[in-house]
């Protein structure tokens, strides 16, 4: 974390001093990262120096790092290289980097974007070109994606084509669709779109109907609520108002915390409306647009479509596109008064700049994420200098831990989160003075929905009528006899690494008076069509049952459930759960939360 603070200084000196000097001392730093031992951190931060840094051989190096067989390298010169003037040899490297694909071509997509205001012919020539070579739909689905963010002729007339053509494939054509609605200067794209909007395809209709608002000229008539708009967004989950999928994929506590937060500010005096945004199909996000243009008050759920496949919150960085332009739109069309962003996700990143375009005022929570799992991991030698490239890979601590800086920086007020050494830990993690600027801080605990737990507590206590208890019911009913009767440990959460399931199964399974005293319950996780990370913890817990066969029979991997549900399960495992005057639960069980890290942990309030 010291290295990452005094990678900002680096920088300011690099950028003051600049010359042939600097640059030539900041290469020798990004060369000794490939020696054994190398320190990879400071490669990472000499590459940003040499994004200030005024000098051809600075440009020539950050040029020559995007065929760089380290992926970090290529990673960080994309980033660099969005601070500096257009450069002819970096641009098709920078498309090849695009055409790759993964957070990196995120990165090189964004440094195109920003040379494409002042070179657009030579970005919109280049990725036509790399466009014509490529056949895989996918690759092509991002060029085109990257042409849409080019402005001019040369790409407008490509977009046309590609938006026209019914032999195109689907992620690609709808690609040029959407990229359509952002050229308002374009006086055909109106034509073609009102034709698309009749296709027989649901999405390509969809998508065309939405770049059609993205281009009313005045935009759509709205109403004005007559009370404050608020909007608060989480793309990586499946949201909707009965949380059916909470618990499934990256549906975890913060989905059921913006559907409940949503219904009780929507009830405040003074608040209107309140819009949560998540993911959708098109079809969904163009309903969404209706309401919200229509002015209807309360809490309104607004997906947005991503145009990708639903991927965990790591590996959704190139949505930022797709991302943005939808929320823009949202935001446009609401007004919005204030939106309020969580995490340093690409939500968020594409959230603040759409704001920041608009004019909305921004609230951040600010927690020190990543940088406590940074500060971990180098307390336990997981993390060192030598390997931070590597993990930066896969992490992305680096853009994150920045992102998180420029958010807290240009956000209209900060939220924090209660902590035992709050002053402490977020001088020392964030570099951030508490006391500094007061009145632009706060801090505020997260919540959950009383009403939901006080409710389950009370239908417990009267014997567990309901369908929630009436599932319960199955699930224990399924274990042997010899096993009903006995209290129960419930864990609650994602099935996910950092949520330390598989080590609770391995703890509880391994130790032989635990297992003869409770039965083992796991609230969590799509079972039928588990993720990559679900999988991962399912074939860990199969792992262990397999070492441990005689704890098969009293682990119950319950799968995901709404959480209405699970409070009902909450409250039937402390009071007990009778069937038919059979006791299936004995009373007196308890939850388990084996939480690799929690910022603040709602299933241990609940």
């Amino acid at each position: 974390m010291d290295a990452l603070r005094g990678a900002d200084e680096l920088a300011a000196a690099a950028g003051a001093e600049g010359g042939v000097r600097a640059a030539r001392l900041l290469v020798q730093a990004v060369r000794q990262a490939d020696e054994a031992g190398g320190d990879e951190l400071t490669a990472v931060a000499a590459v940003h120096a040499l994004g200030r840094t005024l000098d051809d051989t600075a440009d020539a190096e950050l040029s020559a790092l995007l065929s760089h067989p380290r992926a970090y390298l290529r990673e960080h010169a994309a980033w660099a290289l969005g601070s500096r003037l257009p450069r002819l040899d970096a641009i098709g490297r920078l498309v090849a980097v695009v055409a790759a694909g993964g957070f990196s071509g995120m990165l090189a997509q964004r440094t195109l974007e920003q040379w494409a205001r002042s070179a657009a012919d030579h970005v919109g020539l280049a990725v036509e070109g790399a466009l014509a070579a490529a056949e895989d739909p996918a690759v092509r689905a991002r060029l085109v994606e990257t042409l849409g963010l080019v402005r001019g002729p040369v790409a407008g007339r490509a977009l046309h084509e590609l938006a026209a053509d019914d032999a195109e494939a689907p992620g690609v054509r709808l690609a040029a669709v959407a990229a359509l609605g952002d050229r308002i200067a374009d006086a055909g794209a109106v034509d073609l779109l009102t034709a698309l909007a009749a296709d027989d395809d649901p999405d390509l209709a969809a998508v065309a109907r939405l770049a059609l608002v993205d281009l009313a000229d005045p935009p759509l008539a709205r109403v004005t609520p007559g009370g404050l708009t608020v909007a608060q967004l989480f793309l990586h989950a499946d949201v909707d108002r009965e949380l059916t999928r909470a618990g499934a994929g990256d549906n975890g506590g913060i989905a059921t915390l913006l559907v409940r937060l949503g219904n009780a500010l929507a009830a405040e005096p003074g608040i209107a409306r309140v819009l949560t945004i998540s993911r959708g199909t098109p079809g969904e996000a163009l309903a969404a647009v209706g309401d919200v243009a229509s002015g209807t008050d309360g809490h309104l759920l607004a997906p947005v479509p991503l145009l990708q496949p639903p991927l965990p919150a790591p590996q959704a960085w190139p949505a930022r596109v797709a991302a943005e332009r939808a929320l823009r739109r949202l935001l446009a069309l609401a007004p919005v008064d204030a939106v309020h962003l969580r995490m340093a996700d690409v939500g968020s990143l594409a959230a603040s700049t759409a704001a920041a375009r608009l004019g909305v005022p921004v609230v951040f929570t600010l927690a020190p994420d990543p940088h406590a799992v940074i500060h971990a991991l180098d307390m336990t030698g997981a993390l060192t200098r030598g390997t931070f490239g590597q993990a930066d890979e896969v992490e992305h601590y680096w853009f994150r831990a920045r992102l998180v800086q420029r958010l807290a920086a240009d956000a209209a007020h900060t939220v924090l989160f209660p902590r035992p050494e709050l002053r402490h830990d977020l001088r020392e993690l964030l570099g951030v003075d508490v006391d500094a600027e007061p009145a632009r801080r706060t801090v505020v605990p997260e919540g959950i929905d009383i009403g939901v737990t006080r409710r389950a507590a009370r239908d417990a206590a009267a014997g567990g009528r309901g369908e929630a208890f009436h599932q319960l019911r199955v699930v224990l009913g399924a274990l042997p006899e010899r096993r009903r009767g006995l209290p129960l440990v419930l864990a609650v959460g994602r099935l996910h690494r950092v949520k330390g399931t598989a080590t609770l199964v391995e703890a509880w399974a391994g130790d032989e008076d635990l297992r003869a005293a409770c039965n083992l319950v796991i609230v969590g996780g799509d079972l039928a069509a588990p993720s990559p990370d679900e999988r991962g913890q399912l074939d860990r817990i199969d792992a262990v049952l397999a070492a441990h066969p005689q704890a098969t029979d009293g682990v119950v991997l319950a799968g995901h459930r709404p959480n209405d549900v699970v409070a009902a399960w909450l409250a039937a495992a402390h009071t007990g759960l009778i069937d038919d005057g059979d006791v299936l639960a004995a009373p007196g069980g308890v939850f388990a939360c084996a939480s690799l890290k929690e910022e603040f942990g709602l299933a241990l309030l609940e």
